[in-house]
């Protein structure tokens, strides 16, 4: 039973065992399936075999782990074989800078590094924070970079980038209870806490309809990932999921996002003669999704450029809809309170292959209509993965999915170390040794100590005069120390010096020599 109990901690406090997409598991069907690594489904099956002393029951435990840990394996190596583009060219670019400094024909190691992650679309602020970091590391030391210096301080820095744009916030628990850190890349769903929409009373579904906003310029793979999500959240949560076509300008939107409800086996609600304006289509999927207890609606809006003024001016338009629709509360004329907290998400797909030439329509949008996260499409078709890293620190918005591929299972959650360890080629995912990753993190940290040992040698002890008065100023303990050394003779000739009249001992200098030549 002791050893029971130490695998059961481990398979706790193993950090591949939660996943960022996890929509709240559900009391109204107890058959619906849930996505199993989330912590509902962690615990219902560890729960009794603590309480049992059958010879089962470290199988099982072994089995779940060895599930978890296939599941944590795939989604690494997904990220991988998405990024093989990116990847193949970001080392062959690297390489190449260390062959050309080993040929003696190039000039600074780092000239070469800043030409290879602008090549890689990183942006020029994560690149400059790259340079930097690798100066300062550097700084009087003979050494020069290996190449897992340079992979290290890679590593490092590019998680910090993506850390930068997504900092966790602190959910508050309930009384008794610890506060959660939420995972800033994760999905949000509806919870309990959020309420009941005043309006068409849902009588079974214990928690309130989620609502997600998609939205982004045509060609982006907008539908596409509509379609992807809704299976997801079908198969691996057993949500009943309700898509909104509300995309009633580009020809044949509708009919392709009703063939993708198809394939992901949920409902489509769209237009017909009475509804056939976006905000109309879109109030008549909530009426249809609150009333008969679907878990969540997928909002799928017309694409548009950022300066086309009427259909930006539609988009601000629908999410009022949704919240009015959502409303919880009166005010005191009877009417009701727009509910500020929905749409849950409001996520702008973006085509990685255009990368960092969709931030000014992105910036628009979100001046405007108000962004929450980020979904990258495309991502392996194009060799500009670090442009993930670029829209995401410029935008500060979180990266939530990401396309790899064409399949409807290739939709994954964003995972900065998975992609970061995807693009630099590091770890198990891509034939590695299975701890690279940790061992470059501990040489990063290494090269950093050592860097602040070497700062600590360089500073010049302070002198007895300097330790006794620190701040600079004139005391009288100095004036008097002056005084002394006048009367000693000690001072020479005192230098008076005004702000804008230069030095004293100039002027009267050159009176000498005036004198002398009037002697002459």
């Amino acid at each position: 039973m002791a050893k029971l109990t130490t695998m059961l901690a481990i398979v706790a406090s193993t950090p591949h065992l939660t996943t960022a997409f996890q929509p709240p598991s559900k009391t109204r069907n107890q058959n619906n399936r849930h996505h199993p690594t989330s912590s509902s489904s962690c615990t219902k099956p560890i729960l009794p075999i603590i309480q049992t002393s059958s010879s089962t029951a470290l199988p099982m435990v072994f089995d779940f782990f060895k599930k978890a840990q296939t599941e944590a394996t795939e989604q690494m190596t997904a990220f991988a074989t998405g990024l093989a583009k990116s990847r193949n060219q970001f080392l062959y670019n690297l390489e190449d800078s260390f062959a050309t400094m080993g040929d003696g024909k190039g000039g600074n190691l780092l000239d070469q590094l800043e030409d290879t992650l602008l090549q890689a679309d990183l942006g020029m602020a994560t690149t400059d924070d790259v340079l930097e970091e690798a100066r300062f590391l550097r700084e009087e030391s003979t050494e020069i970079f290996s190449r897992d210096d340079i992979k290290a301080l890679l590593r490092g820095k590019l998680l910090e980038a993506l850390g930068t744009s997504a900092k966790g916030t602190v959910a508050s628990a309930g009384e008794g209870e610890e506060d959660s850190v939420v995972n800033p890349f994760a999905l949000k769903f509806a919870t309990a806490e959020n309420g009941i929409p005043i309006r068409g009373p849902s009588t079974n579904n214990p928690t309130p309809l989620t609502i997600h906003f998609i939205m982004g310029a045509n060609g982006m793979g907008k539908t596409t990932t509509i379609g992807k999500l809704a299976h997801r959240l079908k198969t691996e949560s057993g949500q009943k999921v309700l898509l909104a076509a509300c995309d009633t300008f580009r020809a044949g939107a509708v009919a392709q996002l009703e063939q993708w409800a198809d394939r992901a086996q949920v409902d489509c609600f769209s237009p017909n003669e009475s509804t056939n304006g976006p905000s109309a289509v879109l109030f008549g999927a909530l009426d249809k999704a609150i009333k008969e207890d679907y878990n969540v609606l997928l909002v799928d809006t017309s694409g548009r450029l950022s300066n086309n003024d009427a259909l930006t001016a539609e988009l601000v338009k629908m999410k009022r809809v949704i919240q009015k629709r959502m409303s919880t509360k009166f005010d005191s004329a009877v009417k009701p309170i727009p509910n500020e907290s929905v749409p849950h998400e409001t996520l702008l797909v973006i085509d990685a292959a255009q990368g960092r030439m969709a931030l000014d329509s992105a910036k628009q949008w979100d001046k405007e209509v108000g962004l929450s996260g980020l979904i990258l499409t495309k991502l392996d078709g194009s060799a500009k993965g670090g442009s993930v890293v670029a829209v995401s620190r410029e935008l500060g918005l979180p990266v939530k999915l990401v396309g790899v591929g064409e399949g409807l299972e290739d939709l994954r959650d964003f995972e900065p170390e998975s992609f970061v360890d995807g693009l630099l080629g590091i770890g198990i995912a891509v034939g590695a040794s299975k701890g690279e990753g940790k061992a470059l993190a501990n040489r990063l940290s290494d090269m950093r100590k050592e860097r602040s040992e070497r700062a600590k040698k360089a500073t010049p002890a302070p002198s007895a005069a300097a330790s006794n008065n620190p701040s600079g100023e004139m005391t009288l303990q100095g004036l008097d120390n002056m005084d002394m050394m006048a009367d000693d003779g000690d001072m020479g000739e005192m230098q008076l010096i005004t702000p804008g009249a230069g030095s004293s001992r100039g002027k009267s200098n050159n009176k000498k020599k005036k004198k002398k030549k009037k002697k002459n």
